[in-house]
């Protein structure tokens, strides 16, 4: 049977394409024969079971540990039953070990408890019958929650010295979050913050995304097993647009290989990768679904408003540990300075950002096209003034993220206008004030193939600051040199109190950046 790109569960090395599990966690080894109890955690999708299911059977195929993985997911209905979802959790690990161990490996039946001791009752049976020492990873930790997540882990913190021989050796708590971030209803706090009833952890580890050269050598076994190569541009394109976040850069080869060219024969190009981004942001597949459903929660919002509005975040008492969560999730990049994780989280954040703004935006794309092929992207501004003028300031009053609201609706009127037939980058100017686009549209000319390119900068002028023209224009010109541009466009919401309505406000001018390039400048 061929392989092929996983999106869904946990990758088989018989059936999959991918890499060493255990590659991005080099300390799991030493922490177990140390007998650690520790939490990895990563975002979603980014191979946290496959890694650590593939560890277990390694551990044990060695001969030297009795390992597997569980599940804690079957609790999740019951966060103040804690009885019940012992039951439904014990019924689960009952499953999972028969699936994953030998019969002379299986646990021992588990011994009846009082609801509040089960978890550890059965893991202290198990633990002593088991020939080797007992490695168990709790897969799924966080989605246990309230009374239920905190009886859970003090039976784990208490069973913790009676290890090795009456608990596990080692364990693992897997999840989505560290255990800081698990949530649990308790006085005004909605997460454990550092005040965790899991104390006994050595470590927190996480799993990173993929470098570029993975993302090459994961490619690669497609072409070692079917011919069919990735030209060098597609595989830059594609470890640009994901960042190597693992889920996504399956996705991106699955959709291209199956759907967009599933003639072997033919090399998969960049604008096939580009096709395959704007399938994925289009369909808002399952985990791109659950990710952006996170986009409301006031802890991502402290976190990701500034960014995209491109100021600097307020600050205060939770600041970092809204920030740690943000990056848990996968929304931003784990590393400084603060930003959306990759391009394609991007495009998909301002999309349902401004999911309000583009069904309202009712103009024929077709008409926008010249009869040479080319976007009359004059017009194009036109009629986003005269649609701003109308309908403006309702739509931006609407949305959740007020500090970006104006920048948004634009976006939502050039995503109408050029989808399916070009492509609008975003790049955000975190602490620079600024949004930079650049739509780009492809034509033909003498029958070869041609790309118009038009750039923007958006700025907001607030209430107690002067015109952001000058500076508007400075940076403006830096993104045009960069691009190889000699015009482009100024944007400038004005939300002062005093500046009037959309109406009397909403105007083009001309202007030239420091290097005497061309600038139409659109106040709004």
């Amino acid at each position: 049977m061929p392989r092929w790109f996983n999106t869904a569960g946990p990758c088989r090395p018989d059936r999959n394409y991918m890499l060493p599990a255990l590659r991005r966690l080099p300390e799991l080894r030493s922490l177990i024969d140390q007998e650690g109890y520790f939490v990895v955690h990563a975002p979603r999708q980014v191979g946290k079971t496959t890694a650590l299911r593939s560890l277990a059977w390694e551990l044990t195929a060695e001969g030297q540990h009795v390992a597997v993985l569980v599940s804690m997911e079957m609790g999740n209905p019951f966060p103040q039953d804690v009885g019940t979802a012992e039951l439904a959790v014990l019924e689960e690990w009952r499953k999972d070990a028969l699936h994953q161990l030998p019969p002379e490996l299986q646990p021992p039946p588990f011994p009846d408890a009082p609801p509040g001791s089960r978890i550890s009752s059965a893991l202290t049976a198990w633990a002593e019958a088991a020939p080797r020492p007992l490695v168990v990873f709790l897969d799924e930790v966080d989605a246990l929650r309230d009374v239920t997540l905190l009886s859970v882990l003090r039976q784990l913190r208490s069973g913790y010295p009676r290890r090795p021989t009456y608990f596990p050796s080692s364990m693992a708590l897997i999840g989505l979050r560290d255990v800081r971030d698990y949530k649990v209803a308790a006085e005004d706090r909605e997460h454990l913050g550092t005040a965790s009833p899991f104390n006994i952890k050595v470590r927190s580890l996480t799993l990173r995304s993929f470098t570029a050269g993975e993302v090459v050598e994961l490619y690669a076994q497609h072409t070692a097993e079917t011919g069919q190569r990735f030209e060098p541009e597609a595989l830059a394109l594609a470890f640009e647009s994901t960042q190597g976040q693992p889920w996504l850069v399956n996705a991106l080869a699955k959709v291209a290989v199956e759907e967009l060219v599933p003639d072997r024969a033919q090399p998969i190009r960049r604008e096939d990768v580009e096709r395959a981004r704007a399938v994925l942001i289009a369909r808002r597949e399952t985990h791109l679904d659950s990710l952006t459903d996170k986009l409301r929660e006031p802890r991502v919002r402290a976190i990701l408003e500034p960014v995209l509005a491109g100021t600097f975040a307020g600050g205060g008492d939770s600041y970092q540990d809204d920030l740690q969560y943000t990056r848990d999730l996968g929304l931003c990049a784990p590393n400084d300075p603060v930003r959306v994780a990759n391009p394609i989280y991007q495009e998909l954040i301002a999309r349902v950002l401004a999911g309000n703004a583009e069904p309202k935006v009712v103009v024929v794309p077709r008409s926008f096209i010249l009869p040479d092929g080319r976007l009359d992207f004059a017009r194009i501004l036109r009629e986003f003034a005269d649609f701003w003028r109308e309908h403006g300031e309702v739509l931006a009053a609407g949305m959740t993220y007020h500090e970006v609201a104006p920048q948004l609706v634009l976006m939502a009127f050039l995503q109408r206008v050029v989808n399916g037939g070009g492509q609008v980058d975003r790049e955000y100017g975190v602490g620079r004030g600024r949004i930079d686009l650049l739509v780009r549209w492809p034509y033909e000319e003498n029958g070869q193939r041609r790309l118009q390119r038009h750039a923007l900068e958006l700025k907001v002028w607030r209430e107690g600051e002067k015109d952001p023209l000058e500076k508007g224009l400075t940076q403006l010109d830096e993104y045009l040199e960069r691009l190889g541009l000699d015009e482009g466009v100024l944007v400038v919401f004005d939300r002062r109190p005093e500046a009037g309505g959309t109406e009397s406000r909403t105007r083009f001018e001309q202007a030239q950046a420091p290097s005497g390039r061309k600038v139409t400048v659109l106040r709004a």
